[in-house]
């Protein structure tokens, strides 16, 4: 069991979180192929900066010019989404990045980039695989920011903008709980309150799968890792599995009587390709594990005592994270289905995010408590396998130091 609760691996922004991702930083970097004049904003951008410091460093995270890709490939920032809401509370609305330090395990004590939202909370967040941007539901429109990189002194420092692209389809729907990219970054679904399912081509926005009533309430959504199917949760009754190319439901995910379906993921680990649905109970909560061939129930395991209110799987499918209302996080071995690390209170709120990198080295996670961190993942079949051969070696020697003394007449009979 972990308790880091003063770890600099854990910090607090000041804005409640309802959603966490990583930077695809390399991708952004790729992209980088021009250069913008700093003093060239138009003013509705430079209203959506935070004005709360005057040094452009504490908004922006610098790129040194000419950076190699292989640089690029290790450095590591975490976006959240957040805020107070509409409220006169006083707590911003933001879209905020924090850099994540592997070798002193540390998150930025401050956010190197910010990106303040008015009044429009951003509720549910998807990042682009490839760099595009990022989507944001409000509450009644869903908004794309891109990454910009402003170049002053040989130095580019990565920031965020509101994007002029109208997401078409996507103006005053009302709120949509769930927000999800597709692996390639080309097909975008979103689901609403209301139990709308949207499905768009990317990034012309048009429409694949319109449906009205997919569900009494979407929860959330998950696209398989060749893009060929996507899962979608409601907030009651089953689930649902949409193949993309027919634009049709090709299976329903029945529940069991105490079951409620609250998260999604589908896992690949070499040629075998799983879903694993999260399910709250009388008990606490499960892992549900299906078949992505007939689609029928593998195995249903419990797991924790405590709801799940978070919930993902690591890109090489070895790992599964969950987060509770009590702000613990538990990380799974895909394979055993039994928990490997327990961080209590890892989180002092309900733990509202939860993603790995896209190398499975690192686990962000976010809560209402306004606190961000940041679990460096441990593979202990590979560091307990040393551990085990010591042992080994060590019952060897003392067998052979008991038979060499008994046969020099040393060892005592008791």
């Amino acid at each position: 069991m972990v308790n880091e609760s003063d770890s600099e691996n854990l910090q607090k922004y000041g804005i409640p979180f309802y959603g966490a991702a990583w930077v695809p930083y390399r991708h952004v970097i790729n992209r980088s192929t021009t250069t913008t004049d700093p003093n060239d904003k138009n003013e509705s951008d430079a209203a959506d900066v935070d004005d709360n410091n005057n040094n452009d460093n504490d908004n922006s995270t610098e790129i040194k010019e000419g950076e190699e890709e292989e640089d690029a490939v290790h450095k590591y920032f975490a976006v959240l989404a957040g805020g107070g809401g509409e409220g006169r509370s006083g707590i911003k609305n933001a879209v905020v990045v924090a850099q994540f330090d592997f070798a002193s395990n540390s998150l930025s004590n401050q956010p190197v980039a910010k990106l303040v939202t008015g009044s429009d909370l951003p509720y549910r967040m998807a990042v682009h695989p490839t760099g595009d941007g990022i989507v944001c539901a409000m509450q009644q429109t869903c908004r794309l920011f891109e990454w910009d990189q402003v170049k002053s002194d040989d130095v580019q420092k990565l920031t965020l903008k509101s994007s002029d692209k109208v997401l078409k389809g996507l103006e005053d729907v009302g709120q949509q709980l769930a927000l999800a990219f597709n692996s390639e970054g080309s097909i975008f679904a979103v689901g609403s309150e209301e139990g709308n399912l949207r499905v768009f081509k990317w990034p012309s926005m048009e429409t694949i799968i319109n449906e009205d009533k997919a569900h009494s309430s979407v929860k959330d959504l998950h696209f398989s890792p060749d893009g060929k199917y996507l899962v979608s949760l409601g907030s009651g009754g089953p689930g649902r599995v949409w193949d993309i190319t027919e634009s049709k439901v090709v299976a329903s995910l029945t529940k069991q009587s105490d079951e409620i379906f609250a998260s999604c993921r589908f896992s690949q680990v070499n040629d075998t390709q799983l879903l694993y649905i999260a399910a709250i109970t009388d008990r606490g909560a499960n892992i549900v594990t299906w078949d992505t061939t007939s689609w029928k129930r593998i195995r249903s395991k419990h797991v924790v005592r405590d709801p799940i209110c978070a919930f993902n799987v690591s890109a090489d499918g070895k790992f599964l994270a969950i987060g509770t209302i009590q702000g613990d996080i538990l990380i799974l071995n895909a394979t055993k289905m039994q928990v490997q690390t327990l961080i209590k209170k890892a989180h002092l709120g309900i733990v509202t995010a939860l993603m790995f990198s896209d190398d499975s080295r690192a686990l962000v996670s976010a809560s209402m408590d306004s606190s961000a961190r940041v679990s460096l993942i441990e593979d202990k079949k590979k560091s307990g396998g040393s551990g085990l051969w010591i042992i080994i070696l060590m019952v060897l020697l003392a067998i052979f130091a008991a038979y060499y003394l008994k046969s020099q007449g040393i060892l005592l009979v008791l």
